[in-house]
């Protein structure tokens, strides 16, 4: 972990346990959406946020944890650093694991249904909610990088993407809910959410393996420019 400021080290710890407090609502709401519809990629979606919920928050942990134990060996700092790499891995690993199961254990028997309203409005929230996290990661990271916050970065730039795939496949199946390719677009947008979270899954554990490194070379970057 870099050596920050008082005033850096405040403003992304407290980025961090922002986005881990607005996250804590979304796997109920999301939750709720899906037992008042009958969509494939709203219920692999609930299992994404709650996955992610996790990561968020071993994100922050360790984060306030180094912040605070400044005197911690670099070796331990590395390992630490790693953690929320792994997890953050993981998250989008077994979101992908079970999106992709799901959607291939329906196909022939789902038919898209229900209220599906609830959960168009969510995606739709949290669309422009974690877009604004990404930017502000990536802001926060070009002034001095961090392999914590980079590893935040890339969970919500995957969480913007996967938004924007929900509202796709929900909008569909509440504009044409009784066209025979509503079903194969909801069950569809499961296995691209699935495909895009397996990609992002590797390179983020990619990452886990030598954030130190990671560091340097953004570092070597910021200075050539």
């Amino acid at each position: 972990m870099n050596t920050f400021s008082q005033e850096q080290s405040a403003s992304r710890e407290k980025t961090l346990l922002v986005a881990l407090l607005l996250s804590m609502w979304g796997p109920l709401a999301t939750g709720i959406a899906v037992i008042m519809s009958a969509s494939t990629t709203q219920l692999a979606d609930f299992i994404r946020r709650s996955a992610e919920l996790v990561a968020l928050f071993v994100s922050w942990w360790v984060f306030r944890h180094l912040a605070r134990n400044k005197e911690l060996a670099p070796a331990r700092k590395v390992r630490m650093e790693k953690i929320s790499y792994l997890f953050v891995s993981a998250a989008l690993g077994i979101s992908a694991i079970v999106m992709l199961a799901l959607a291939l254990s329906r196909i022939g028997t789902f038919e898209p249904g229900g209220n599906v309203y609830p959960g168009l409005v969510i995606a739709v929230l949290g669309f422009f909610t974690n877009t604004w996290f990404w930017r502000r990661y990536a802001r926060l990271n070009a002034e001095q990088y961090s392999s914590i916050i980079d590893a935040s970065k890339q969970l919500y730039r995957a969480k913007t993407f996967v938004d924007l795939c929900v509202i796709v496949a929900l909008a569909s199946v509440a504009i044409i809910p009784a066209h025979p390719a509503t079903r194969y677009i909801d069950l569809l947008g499961s296995v691209i959410l699935a495909a895009y979270l397996l990609w992002s899954s590797a390179k983020t554990a990619r990452q886990a393996r030598q954030p130190a490194a990671v560091s340097s070379s953004k570092l070597a970057k910021r200075s050539v420019n």
